[in-house]
């Protein structure tokens, strides 16, 4: 009997590439994926592995194509497939989760995709004969805490800035709880950047809002004579605050790595940069790309007058939806994942790197052009 494991969530950013490092590395892989829209289950597969052989420059082996769902009772799958999946899959990596930050209940996402969804596959775990679980749970299960926040034990989530957190933080606890399991091991990532190398992302969140915001403005600003514009907007930052962004490429090498290697099984590791780029940084990148200049770093209190021009008011309002990360950033220990994956260093962000990512998003359109 062949053993497979069972990855969820193969749709997402993180998922196509944790399919393609699988397979390159010739693991034996059966993929849930539900139907959608026009596309079946086995339709949306081809189109993964197309993105796997694109990037990889070569064929990879055909993983088994398994039509789910992991919000449903025994992950949707019925007749053969259900008696395939019990015979044959005896781990699990369960990546699949919902990045809403709003829920209207928790009948609805992302409670249902990221706890329920996490529930059910941990029930089809304890009816079957998987005992080996891998769970993609995110860093930010530590809420409003600023660290050091450190990566055995529990997290210890406090006040959390969204369902989304919240949510991850009971599925995390719950993948904890499951005593029938042999090893449950847990991967945190931070804030999940584009390809390090081609800048290829499926996925606009997060440090996406600011790079779009900035380029627009480009569009459209008046240029001086050396080709640079005037962006005159005061940052309640200090400058000096990190920001724990980590390319897609990295985490997924680095979850696939681990994975393999069933010595670092069991324990929690924090999938963060242990040097993070600075605000400061950041935007001095993003300001040397997009040629402007004028953004300061005025400190907290910097807008506490309640007095904003105009491209302040604009700028503040379009990335409201991040601003409770803008100034509570956590420091994360990942003293386990450098010393289990030493030979794969995250990537720095930096100017080039950041290039790569706008020059990918323009060509996307943001992510209108699929």
């Amino acid at each position: 009997m062949s053993e497979h494991i069972l990855l969820t969530g193969a749709t997402g950013l993180v998922g196509q590439y944790l399919l393609r490092d699988l397979l390159l590395r010739e693991v034996p892989v059966a993929v849930l994926i539900r139907s959608s829209g026009k596309e079946s289950a086995s339709e949306r597969l081809d189109r993964l592995l197309r993105f796997g052989e694109e990037t990889a420059h070569r064929t990879l082996p055909r993983p088994t194509c398994l039509e789910g769902d992991i919000t449903a009772n025994n992950l949707g799958l019925r007749g053969e497939q259900a008696d395939w999946a019990a015979r044959h899959c005896t781990r699990v990596l369960h990546n699949a989760a919902n990045l809403t930050f709003v829920g209207q209940d928790r009948a609805q996402d992302p409670w249902l995709s990221n706890k329920t969804g996490t529930d059910r596959v941990l029930d089809f775990c304890r009816r079957g004969t998987v005992r080996e679980f891998h769970y993609v749970s995110t860093a930010y299960v530590c809420g409003n805490r600023t660290g050091p926040v450190l990566e055995e034990g529990p997290a210890e989530g406090d006040e959390f800035r969204n369902d989304y957190e919240a949510s991850k933080f009971e599925a995390e606890q719950l993948v904890r709880n499951a005593t029938f399991l042999d090893s449950a091991t847990i991967y945190r990532p931070a804030v999940i950047v584009g390809d390090s190398v081609t800048g290829y992302t499926s996925s606009y969140h997060g440090l996406y809002s600011y790079l779009q915001f900035a380029w627009v403005l480009s569009q459209y600003a008046t240029r001086e004579a050396d080709g640079r514009w005037h962006a005159p907007i005061r940052l309640n930052l200090t400058g000096d605050e990190p920001r724990n962004l980590v390319p897609v490429d990295w985490v997924a090498a680095v979850i696939a790595h681990l994975v393999q290697t069933p010595a670092h099984h069991g324990r929690t590791y924090h999938l963060t940069p242990p040097h993070p780029v600075t605000a400061r940084e950041l935007e001095g990148a993003i300001g040397t790309i997009l040629r402007y200049y004028g953004p300061t770093f005025a400190g907290p209190n910097a807008l506490a007058s309640g007095e904003a021009n105009a491209l302040e008011r604009t700028f503040y309002e379009w990335v409201s939806r991040y601003q409770p990360y803008w100034n509570r950033e956590p420091i994360f220990d990942c003293t386990a994942t450098l010393r289990t994956a030493s030979h794969l260093p995250c990537p720095q962000i930096d100017t080039p790197m950041i290039g790569r990512l706008i020059d990918y998003a323009v060509l996307d359109r943001w992510g209108k052009r699929r």
